[in-house]
């Protein structure tokens, strides 16, 4: 998993932590009976686990999204899901590594150190063109005097903080990168662009690009506690049963406060 250990805020909302993941290894490929029907385990291919984060405006309701996701295509709950908000896409840290949320004290502001909100989560790679695909979905249509836009679900949130991009190991450089590049063609078409990362990017609202970060290089970093499992500011609530989870994962260990402010005024 990336490894994180802060987040900050103020200004807008949230942010949150990624902790340890509980996630059963799915079976993938071809099962080789060499002996028999019965297949030993040497000839059972696991399917690899890997870490990916995304990031597209506030982040609170981006991990909704992808905790039913998880839910629904891999049938995860409770403990055994691993969607937690956080930062990155930044070339700075604060001091002691802090990255946090915006904050009266000014510790460790992601916005200030170049970072932006995303949502990491551990899943199988065979997995990811699904939820590549469920990441693009959430760019929204807009109807306006005379255009038609797609853009993030919140675009009154302006600002580097809000950015689209994603990260996985590699990069474009990945061998799974091929299978963002298809999910992105079949839901957005051949009018955005998936463009590597550097760090420390600007916005891209109204841009129609998405930037790729290198996960080793722009690692993320979890963020607070009170930013995990919240509700998102223009949605209905998403209920007890969801907020509860960062009590649970609290509980449990699988968060934890990262040294950061617990709050903007903290």
């Amino acid at each position: 998993m990336a490894s994180g250990q802060n987040s900050g805020d103020f200004g807008s909302r949230r942010s949150a932590l990624r902790g340890l993941t509980v996630a059963p290894m799915l079976l993938a490929g071809s099962v080789v009976a060499k002996q028999g029907d019965r297949a030993k385990a040497e000839d059972i291919v696991p399917d690899k686990p890997t870490d990916i984060y995304f990031g597209c405006g506030c982040f609170w309701h981006v991990q909704h999204e992808f905790v039913e996701m998880e839910k629904s295509h891999l049938h995860r709950g409770g403990l055994s899901l691993t969607s937690l908000t956080g930062y990155a896409g930044g070339k700075q840290l604060g001091d002691k590594g802090k990255v946090c949320y915006h904050n009266m004290r000014q510790i460790g502001d992601y916005g200030r150190l170049g970072h932006a909100e995303v949502v990491n989560m551990n899943i199988p790679e065979s997995s990811l063109y699904d939820f590549a695909k469920r990441y693009f979905e959430l760019f929204v249509k807009y109807e306006l005097p005379g255009v038609s836009i797609v853009d993030r679900a919140d675009p009154q949130d302006k600002g580097p903080e809000y950015r689209s991009l994603l990260g996985l190991p590699g990069g474009v450089h990945s061998p799974l990168f091929p299978k963002i590049q298809e999910a992105a063609m079949d839901v957005l078409g051949d009018s955005w662009k998936l463009v590597e990362g550097k760090g420390n990017e600007p916005d891209t609202l109204l841009q129609r690009k998405v930037y790729v970060m290198d996960s080793e290089k722009f690692p993320f970093h979890r963020a607070e506690v009170y930013h995990q499992f919240h509700n998102d500011f223009q949605s209905p609530p998403y209920g007890k049963e969801y907020n509860g989870l960062k009590n649970e994962f609290l509980k449990h260990s699988l968060i934890s406060e990262t040294g950061c402010p617990e709050g903007m005024m903290a």
